[in-house]
């Protein structure tokens, strides 16, 4: 009899056992299916966008067991009015309110896929963009803190002074600057108005020994980096100083010699002018009578060479003014 009983207990004490065994993996097994429909409430996200580019921001995952009743994106941009885009799941029916910028909307049809796009990216994009879906399970949130970001334009260069400057444009945010080797470095920003800043870094270095030096800018579109050889700017806008200086002086040169070297010709036939036609009066002179014999009227022909050789000797004279006149020499 005590054993029958002790049997009997034994069994008892297995059968509760299994019980509660079996009751808490059905409730654990519950709890994981419910806990699988369960979405977070509300999410937030800081996403960074280059500029030009297309965006898909995503709305919270939607269950197969969860029925979706509408979506509602709330689009909030710094100095405008809230956009706000809904679609009914029941209607199938979409509408739009204060919604003027045409580069957001829906990434697909909203039937198909919940997603907005931006495309193209632009710096006016920058904010705060809100899903709100609504399903049978609840109302689920997820969020987008948006930063638009723009690449600088980076530029090296070399003043004439022997000052190298590293010039970082209208980028957002605003790049940093370093410099291989270090030197004597000054760094200033310059706001640009439209959330774009312009970073200049200036540097000297007092070692001549430094004759090549890089500027490395840094940003969260990538990284750039650029060399340039010390002097060589400089010695090249020398270079195209002397050559402006010394053309122009060589112009002049190559004239006023020019000028000179006419000058002495034409004075030179001015002087051979000048001989003949005293030789000539000399010859008439020496012998006044040995042509007498040979003319009809010998003292009117004496007195026409005579005549002759002045008027050369005139309009050589005459020649010779006219010349230095025109040179003024």
């Amino acid at each position: 009899m005590p054993c029958t009983l002790r049997t009997f207990g034994l069994w008892l004490l297995l059968i509760l056992t299994v019980s509660l065994v079996a009751a808490s993996t059905n409730s654990s097994l519950m709890d994981r299916q419910q806990n699988s429909f369960i979405l977070p409430v509300e999410a937030n996200t800081s996403l960074s966008e280059p500029v030009n580019t297309k965006a898909v921001l995503s709305c919270p995952p939607i269950t197969q067991k969860a029925v979706l009743v509408t979506i509602r994106w709330e689009i909030i941009l710094r100095d405008k009015p809230s956009c706000t885009r809904a679609y009914r799941r029941d209607t199938n029916e979409t509408r739009a309110i204060n919604c003027s910028d045409e580069t957001i909307s829906w990434d697909s049809r909203p039937d198909w896929n919940l997603a907005l796009q931006i495309n193209p990216v632009a710096i006016t994009h920058d904010g705060y963009y809100r899903c709100e879906v609504v399903t049978t399970h609840g109302h689920f949130y997820h969020g987008y803190h948006l930063k638009v970001l723009v690449p600088p334009d980076v530029t090296l260069f070399q003043l004439e002074n022997g000052t190298i400057v590293c010039r970082a444009a209208a980028g957002k945010p605003a790049a940093q600057i370093s410099w291989t080797p270090g030197g004597d470095c000054h760094t200033v920003e310059e706001p640009l108005g439209n959330d774009t800043v312009t970073v200049q870094s200036s540097c000297r270095w007092e070692d001549h020994r430094v004759s090549n030096v890089s500027c490395s800018v840094s940003h969260l579109t990538g990284n750039t980096s650029l060399s340039i050889e010390r002097n060589s700017g400089v010695q090249s806008v020398v270079n195209v100083r002397t050559v402006y200086i010394i053309l122009p002086i060589l112009i002049i040169l190559v004239i006023v010699g020019s000028i000179y070297l006419w000058k002495i010709r034409v004075c030179r036939k001015c002087k051979l002018k000048k001989r003949k036609a005293n030789s000539v009066v000399e010859e008439d002179e020496m012998q006044p009578y040995a042509s007498y014999t040979e003319k009809n009227n010998p003292l009117y022909d004496t007195v026409s060479q005579v005549k002759r050789s002045d008027v050369l000797q005139n309009e050589a004279d005459g020649l010779c003014l006219h010349t230095s006149y025109i040179t003024g020499i």
